[in-house]
């Protein structure tokens, strides 16, 4: 069994990409991410990898282009703003297929706003932060040991899909300290990256070329049906999610990921002894959402969904969607760098239910 260490998140998120193989890492220091870009900058060079402070995020997540072009693991890390401006860079990553792993550890906005944590990225990282139509998967941890898990996964699915892959978690996870493990990982069956720009190299005779740019109308359509398929694959084969107090029939079901969840599930407690039963999805992968398992629960709960978020309400549109009018669903959330308490999360969801039973 391997050894427990007491780490910071963000720093856990570097050793978690060293352990995956990356052997580049671009980036620039934005609180409250910039432990993680400190951790690569002490530990890359002495293993012989590539650390390199950008001049902006605009030119790291260029750099990640041309190092992931080339076939290597290459990890940027960003917070909220930061990301705003990588946005054209991961759009042309996507458009040119190419696989990377993205850290997004969440401030309040919007604008500079504040450097207290917030959920309030969900629509830009699942419905795609720059332009054209692609997809990335965005990963969605709750613990440090759960940051360390997904930011390793997140390299193999990225591989597996040559696709841009986003673990996002917010200022708290990112700041906090957790016991973690490295433990060895069986990993996936990876396809050859015969597509990477490594000269003639073996039997090849002649250069590979790595693009996002078709002039010509239909072959760009082409290219965007090829890329749809894509995501169509990885919506059948990699969505996450848990199901917490879920058997049998509930009175409310909560909706909420990451740091959010693990307070909703003090609250699940706090209720039960008052006789209402809540259960709780927790997606991990926010794209692909796990909307079978709302599906699930339409039938087993009185009185429908509660959403909550560290946001004005970002997720409740895709729960909206995956329940599809055949509960009610209801919102609680705290924005700004303010986080909800298990009591006031009890409270709003003993209103909808008519207090203790």
């Amino acid at each position: 069994m391997a050894e427990k260490i007491l780490m910071k998140g963000n720093e856990a998120i570097g050793e978690a990409a060293i352990h995956a193989g990356c052997q580049c890492f671009f980036g620039y220091p934005i609180t409250p991410q910039t432990e993680v870009a400190a951790y690569m900058a002490r530990k890359m060079p002495k293993i012989g990898r590539v650390f390199l402070q950008a001049e902006s995020e605009v030119a790291a997540i260029n750099m990640v282009y041309g190092a992931a072009g080339s076939g290597v693991r290459v990890l940027t890390s960003s917070s909220s703003p930061g990301i705003s401006l990588k946005a054209e860079g991961i759009s042309y990553i996507a458009g040119a297929e190419l696989p990377c792993v993205i850290i997004n550890i969440v401030r309040g906005g919007p604008g500079l706003g504040g450097i207290q944590p917030a959920q309030s990225d969900y629509l830009q990282a699942t419905k795609g932060c720059g332009h054209g139509d692609y997809k990335m998967v965005v990963f969605a941890p709750a613990s440090v040991q759960e940051m360390v898990d997904l930011v390793q996964e997140g390299f193999d699915v990225a591989d597996m899909y040559r696709t841009p892959v986003m673990v996002m978690g917010d200022g708290m996870l990112g700041q906090m300290m957790e016991p973690v493990e490295f433990k060895e990982r069986q990993g996936r069956q990876l396809p050859s990256k015969d597509w990477a720009t490594t000269g003639l190299r073996g039997k090849r005779e002649k250069h590979n070329v790595i693009n996002s740019l078709f002039l010509k109308p239909e072959e760009l359509e082409e290219h965007n049906r090829k890329l749809q398929a894509k995501y169509r694959e990885i919506e059948n084969n990699e969505v996450k999610y848990e199901m917490y107090n879920c058997e049998g029939e509930v009175d409310i079901v909560i909706a909420a990921y990451g740091i959010t969840s693990r307070i909703c599930k003090n609250a699940v407690k706090m209720l039960e002894k008052e006789g209402i039963k809540v259960g709780l999805i927790r997606p991990i992968t926010l794209w692909p959402f796990p909307s079978k398992a709302f599906e699930e629960m339409c039938g087993k709960t009185k009185h429908g969904f509660i959403s909550v978020e560290l946001s004005e309400g970002q997720m409740i549109e895709d729960v909206a969607l995956a329940v599809n009018g055949r509960a009610p669903i209801h919102f609680y959330g705290r924005s700004g760098g303010m986080v909800p308490t298990p009591a006031e999360i009890a409270n709003k969801i003993k209103a909808i239910v008519g207090g203790a039973k």
